[in-house]
């Protein structure tokens, strides 16, 4: 058997961990927004600029 060595950042790879960080680089009236159609306006806007 080989010893595999386990990378420690590996936790930067998960998807949640991932979706979080840009979530957390929108602007908050999209994030607080009540409307879905204001939500995806602005996830459109948003994303587009990454």
């Amino acid at each position: 058997l080989k010893n595999r060595t386990f990378p420690l950042n590996i936790r930067k790879n998960f998807f949640t961990v991932r979706v979080v960080k840009h979530w957390n680089r929108l602007p908050r009236e999209i994030v607080e927004s009540l409307s879905l159609e204001t939500v995806k306006t602005g996830l459109d806007t948003g994303l587009s600029n990454l």
